[in-house]
């Protein structure tokens, strides 16, 4: 029991955490460019053994994320490909294949853009041009009898490419991840020079060609990649507020004429832009004195402490401060034209001996 109250008092703390996070700011996605550099290994498929063909891989890519799901890119892959026979008689050459391709991100898709989350998962589909060259051994090979290799090409070699799979990628920073990526290519029978046989082995029969790819790499976001929106929400903070400061001048002697003045200091807690309950006398003390004395006008001005927050949020968080104060005289009945509204940010600091009082607005009327 005492386990499972830890737990849940644990899980509540992190959730409150979370959530003042959010009351400060919103992230959103922002169309970008993406690069793609991979690098790995091919199997082509063939009779051999699996391990006579392998060869090596590249690919570096282009793309542009136009949603959280949707993407485009032009990838260039291309290195070495194998062609091999039962008794493990093998070929090698070599190609490089430009091709374009759709990624839909299934994970966005299903449960939506998450700035924070770790791990993607696409979908990848596309086509390509696979232009190959160097095949000189498989040349060597049937000059020396071998009658399968009836779809030989010599120079260039040009064919058409479908392909299909999957790419993960493990975040590590806001632009970096890393990138696994497995493709399966399908091509036409000149592909590795070798004409098929039937189920008998001994006539020709058209097969399709294939070969897989599995890539390590890295995906880099180009440009700006995240918007990030500044959130105002209140925040109730169980904290005493500093004692009311209220400075009032001398009650008017009957000669001469003495104007009245009075300023008024409205303290506020570390991301807090509403009114707290605990200054909210001062307010009264304000619009009755307002009240009391028509022909006077009042300046409100916000501040915030240069301690915490930057200087961006610290001027919203100030303007916040004022435009409530605002609020609260026009909805008491004093009339806005009466009523100027400023605020400084962290640039002015007022209270240079007590950073938390900088969280104020001064109102001055008079």
């Amino acid at each position: 029991m005492k386990i499972g109250k830890i737990l849940l008092a644990a899980a509540l703390m992190v959730s409150g955490l979370t959530a003042s996070a959010q009351e400060t700011e919103r992230v959103e996605f922002n169309h970008h460019w993406f690069l793609q550099l991979q690098g790995g290994a091919q199997y082509t498929l063939g009779e051999a053994d699996f391990g006579k063909l392998i060869s090596p891989n590249a690919q570096i890519a282009v793309g542009y994320q136009f949603t959280p799901v949707w993407a485009l890119r032009l990838a260039v892959n291309g290195w070495q490909s194998k062609g091999g026979f039962e008794d493990n008689t093998n070929y090698k050459w070599n190609y490089v294949a430009p091709g374009l391709d759709v990624k839909f991100n299934l994970i966005n898709a299903i449960a939506g853009y998450n700035p924070n989350r770790v791990f993607g998962l696409n979908l990848i589909v596309g086509a390509a041009a696979n232009i190959g060259f160097g095949n000189d051994e498989a040349k060597d090979i049937a000059a020396a009898g071998n009658y399968r290799l009836r779809e030989l090409w010599d120079g260039t070699s040009v064919v058409p490419v479908g392909r299909a799979g999957i790419d993960l990628d493990f975040k590590v920073s806001k632009r970096v991840s890393i990138n696994l990526e497995c493709m399966a290519n399908g091509t036409v029978e000149k592909y590795n020079s070798k004409a098929g046989l039937d189920e008998n082995r001994d006539e020709e029969k058209a097969n399709a060609d294939w070969y897989f790819n599995a890539l390590l790499g890295l995906k880099i976001g180009l440009g700006k990649v995240q918007n990030v929106i500044p959130v105002a929400v209140p925040v109730v903070v169980e904290e005493p507020a500093p004692a009311p400061v209220v400075k009032e001048t001398p009650k008017p002697k009957p000669q001469p004429v003495i104007k009245k003045e009075m300023q008024t200091e409205i303290f506020y807690s570390i991301r807090e832009t509403v009114i707290p309950e605990g200054e909210q006398g001062k307010v009264t003390n304000l619009i009755n004195f307002l009240k009391a004395n028509p022909e006077t006008k009042v300046n409100v001005t916000g501040y915030a402490d240069a301690g915490t927050g930057n200087p961006r949020i610290n001027m919203f968080y100030s303007q916040g401060r004022a435009e409530n104060v605002a609020k609260a005289l026009t909805d008491a009945g004093i009339d806005a034209a009466r009523i100027t509204v400023d605020y400084k940010g962290d640039t002015v600091q007022p209270y240079t001996n007590d950073n938390d009082k900088n969280r104020v607005s001064i109102c001055i009327a008079k």
